[in-house]
C-alpha cells in the first residue's frame, strides 16, 4: 500500500492541482455553478482562503491559505468532491460507479505543493492563470471566465493584457506537459 505524505504547516499557503478521472469531459466548467456551490459550503464549514483558481474542464488549480488552526486539506478536497459529485447526482446527470459502489467523477489523489517563498508563489499565481491558454481554451487569459485573473486584474494588481506572452511564467510547476 503506498501510503502518501503530507506536508501541514500552520497559515500554510498550497497549490493543488484537482483532476477528474475523465481527461476528456467538461463537467467543471458545464456545471461550474455547482462546483461553485460546493467550494463555497466547504469554505464556510472548514475555513480557508483562495489566494488564486482557475477551473478548466476536467481539473482544477488553485492557491488555498490555510487557517493556522486546521491544516486538513484533505478533508476539505474529500468534502468538495462529494458535493459537487452528489449535486450532479441529484440533478439527474448520468454517473458511473466503480467496482466498489461509489461514483467514479475524480482522481482519488491530489497534487499538492507547498509554496516555499514570495517567488515560488508569484510563479503559481502566474501557472494558474496562464493555465487556460496553455492547454488551448483560449487565445489570451483574459477570455477564460472561470479565473481568478479577473479579480486581479479589478485590485490592479495585473493588467488585463497579462499574459499575452509565455514569458510571463517562470519556473517548472503543475501537471506534467
Amino acid at each position: 500500500m503506498v501510503f502518501y505524505r503530507r506536508n501541514y504547516q500552520p497559515d500554510g499557503l498550497y497549490f493543488f492541482t484537482v483532476t477528474l478521472k475523465n481527461r476528456n469531459t467538461t463537467l467543471l466548467t458545464d456545471h461550474i455553478n455547482l462546483l461553485k456551490k460546493s467550494l463555497q459550503r466547504v469554505q464556510k464549514e472548514h475555513a480557508y482562503k483562495t489566494k488564486a483558481i482557475v477551473v478548466l474542464p476536467e481539473h482544477i488549480h488553485t492557491i488555498w491559505q490555510m487557517p493556522g488552526d486546521d491544516q486538513n486539506y484533505s478533508l476539505r478536497w474529500g468534502k468538495i468532491k462529494s458535493y459537487f459529485t452528489h449535486s450532479l447526482n441529484t440533478l439527474g446527470i448520468p454517473i458511473t460507479k466503480n467496482t466498489r459502489g461509489r461514483f467514479n467523477i475524480w482522481q482519488s489523489r491530489f497534487w499538492e505543493h507547498t509554496i516555499s517563498d514570495e517567488n515560488d508563489y508569484e510563479n503559481h499565481i502566474n501557472y494558474i492563470h496562464y493555465n487556460p491558454v496553455k492547454h488551448g481554451l483560449v487565445q489570451h487569459v483574459r477570455e477564460w471566465p472561470y479565473s481568478s485573473f479577473h479579480r486581479y486584474v479589478k485590485q490592479g494588481l495585473l493588467d488585463l493584457s497579462w499574459g499575452s506572452s509565455y514569458k510571463n511564467l517562470l519556473g517548472d510547476f503543475g501537471e506534467a506537459d
